[in-house]
């Protein structure tokens, strides 16, 4: 490894803000032997989090690579140096800490869209940016945690010591301007975070979609010296955010000569700096893990079922539930693995062609094996290969028709909008608002627009027209009936939630000639330590499920280890892997 190589890789080490890569070029664990060094299954690192990975394999490889590299190097200057690093960036994968994304060097992920870590943690001094000013609104439609987001942006803005301005009604209050813009105080946002929607009110405007409109917008926009804006919304008011950054500096020439605002003014607010936070219930923006609202609505749809469920398995009957989702299937998909749900109709990838005959046979076999009710989740954008569109009435008739089994339908609507939002989303507005004020104050008129967004559990900023042409980009995958491409341009975590909902559809209750497990067969048994948590029945039925799946006898050891030493071991069914996963525990 020459000198050059190794003074960026020890930079990199001692690097406070980069801990993630530290455990990948420590070398003093290669000194070991193999039983002594670390070992794990998981790797932690930044933005791939949960994925299964050999004991020491992508370490030993990260070095592996990083040596032949350097023997490659002839490193004499500052920008082989810096060619050098962003090599070791690439085949690293870790996300470099960029205070600005055009005046630091980065590398595109295996994902096309570069990502750069936040100022979340650090310490900021009060008061640091006094004399700026932003301005706050929300548009398209709203999503619960949408006033922790507003609450987050208005408190960390005051104590920068800015002055901090709340648009009411989204752009159209922008365009109209008076009473629609307020200055917001400390007080002003208190006890809203529990609330959901957005007390700013949301609207969409057709007057911002016009030159006409924007103009005025500006002019609105330049009388309280507002050259900081945080827009909260999906792709389409994002994208109208961008419009109007770009036409920012034709938009000034043009007031100035129609002698609306002053020449000073060119001078004083050149262009206008934007940050986005996506609020959406349908997790349907590219570039996040998870966007605000979308863990609340969940909530609401697992209530839902589990509503539903109680009284269906009183009259045996089955239920095709609505769930929204018109371009994005994430809530059906994730809502009918956390319910157990029969089948599950996404867009992004369509149900086979004989769809009908499957699904049928499948909520056949179910109630074969002492199941009363099938659960059946519709995106309500749900399509099938050729395109066509699959109602839920559609889905009602086939289970009628077929197997004549008493079907409803249920339409949630808009109840997955409401409600107080969860945990999760408070904490989620709250980490991403703070975050897009500090990446304002770092923005200047040469820095490209972002979107704050959450990457493992890291708040970063990613360039907001690459997720934007992204989100885009899915839609005309899927009108070109290229689900592969739409299923891996949604991100890792969709294709993390399809494979297990497909590995989850293949299971059966095993039969005696089954031998699934290469003819061996093991006797396995599952039981409870400790307190009761929820989420335990779960993890015992993908246990359960998974193990009968490989031709395994199970059993359930009940009463932890009392129960073990008394001999209170029983056989887990098949079936009642299905009736536990509801329950409390």
């Amino acid at each position: 490894m020459t000198s050059a190589t190794l003074k960026v890789r020890e930079r990199l080490i001692a690097s406070p803000s980069t801990p993630v890569f530290r455990e990948y070029a420590d070398t003093e664990q290669l000194d070991l032997p193999l039983e002594m060094r670390r070992t794990g299954s998981a790797a932690s690192r930044l933005g791939r989090e949960g994925e299964l990975v050999a004991p020491l394999s992508h370490k030993g490889h990260v070095i592996g690579v990083l040596t032949e590299a350097a023997k490659e190097m002839n490193i004499e200057n500052e920008e082989e140096e810096a060619e050098a690093l962003d090599e070791l960036d690439e085949l690293g994968d870790r996300n470099m800490p960029l205070p600005s994304l055009l005046r630091q060097r980065y590398s595109v992920r295996a994902d096309s869209i570069v990502r750069a870590v936040g100022r979340e943690g650090d310490f900021v001094l009060p008061r640091l940016y006094a004399g700026h000013s932003l301005a706050v609104l929300t548009s398209g439609g709203d999503s619960q945690g949408m006033n922790a987001a507003l609450r987050a942006v208005v408190r960390m803005g005051l104590y920068l010591g800015c002055q901090v301005y709340c648009i009411h009604e989204g752009y159209q209050g922008m365009v109209d301007g008076g009473q629609f813009i307020k200055e917001a105080t400390w007080n002003s946002v208190s006890d809203i975070i529990q609330r959901s929607g957005t007390i700013i009110g949301s609207a969409r405007s057709k007057d911002f979609r016009t030159r006409e409109g924007r103009l005025k917008a500006a002019e609105n926009l330049l009388k309280f010296n507002i050259n900081n804006l945080v827009c909260i919304g999906g792709d389409g008011s994002l994208t109208g955010a961008n419009l109007f950054r770009q036409e920012w500096p034709s938009l000034l020439k043009e007031l100035v000569d129609q002698g609306k605002i002053d020449a000073s003014k060119l001078t004083e607010c050149p262009g206008i700096n934007i940050v986005g936070l996506v609020g959406s219930i349908d997790n349907d923006f590219c570039g996040t893990d998870m966007t605000i609202g979308t863990d609340t609505a969940l909530h609401r749809i697992i209530e839902a079922v589990d509503a539903v469920v109680s009284t269906a398995q009183s009259h045996q009957r089955s239920f095709v539930i609505e769930v929204m989702g018109r371009h994005c299937g994430y809530l059906a998909l994730v809502a009918g693995l956390a319910s157990e749900a029969d089948w599950a109709f996404i867009p992004e990838w369509p149900p086979p062609v004989d769809w009908r005959d499957i699904m049928c046979n499948k909520m056949q076999e179910s109630r074969e094996q002492g199941n009363r009710v099938n659960i059946i989740i519709v995106a309500e954008g749900a399509i099938d290969r050729d395109g066509n569109p699959i109602t839920s009435e559609q889905i009602r008739q086939v289970i009628k028709e077929r197997l004549h089994y008493d079907t409803r339908v249920t339409v949630l609507g808009h109840v997955q909008r409401g409600g107080r939002p969860s945990a999760f989303d408070r904490l989620l507005g709250s980490r991403m608002g703070a975050e897009a004020v500090l990446a304002l104050m770092d923005s200047s008129t040469e820095s490209e627009p972002c979107v704050i967004s959450i990457d493992g559990n890291s708040m970063v900023r990613v360039p907001l027209m690459q997720c934007v042409e992204r989100t885009k980009a899915v839609q005309k995958a899927m009108d070109e009936k290229n689900w592969d491409l739409a299923v891996q341009l949604r991100g890792r975590s969709f294709q993390r939630n399809i494979a297990t909902y497909k590995l989850m559809a293949k299971m059966r209750a095993p039969k005696a000639n089954d031998h699934l497990s290469g003819g061996f067969s093991f006797n396995l048994a599952v039981m409870n330590i400790g307190a009761p948590a929820c989420g335990m029945n779960a993890a015992v039925r993908s246990f359960v499920r998974m193990s009968f799946y490989h031709g395994c006898h199970v059993y359930a050891i009940h009463d932890s280890f009392e129960g073990l030493v008394a001999g209170n071991i029983r056989v887990r069914l098949f079936f009642l892997a299905t009736l536990i996963s509801d329950s409390s525990y």
